[in-house]
């Protein structure tokens, strides 16, 4: 039985900052890989943060979607297996449900959702200007 379960989203102001937590269970953090995903009203489902700990040549290797570069951070504690989601300078266009994810597969692309298998249930993150 694979659980993914968010927690963490609330309301801030630009600026502000959260933490979002994914914990996992069915899997080892250390041996999937993991992603956060958000989505707004209207809008596709995008990769904002992942972590390949699935593959071999590039494992540790994290992924940022342009938009959260030198904002979000994105990590993994392995003995708790959780994932985490660091997020400073938030702006209202960071305003969405944010979802985490995991995946069994060694191949695609690290932040396209497509790729992910498993999901939790999403948290809201609201951001105000």
């Amino acid at each position: 039985q694979v659980q993914l379960v968010e927690s963490g989203g609330g309301s801030v102001q630009a600026g502000g900052s959260l933490r979002l937590s994914c914990a996992v269970t069915g899997y080892g953090v250390s041996t999937v890989c993991m992603g956060w995903f958000r989505q707004a009203p209207g809008k596709e489902r995008e990769g904002v943060a992942a972590i390949d700990s699935c593959g071999t040549t590039t494992y540790g290797t994290t992924n940022y979607a342009d938009s959260v570069k030198g904002r979000f951070t994105i990590s993994q504690d392995n003995a708790k297996n959780t994932l985490y989601l660091q997020m400073n300078s938030l702006k209202p266009d960071d305003t969405a449900m944010y979802y985490c994810a995991a995946t069994w597969s060694r191949v695609g692309f690290l932040l396209a959702p497509r790729r992910y298998n498993y999901w939790g249930q999403g948290t809201q993150v609201t951001v105000s200007s």
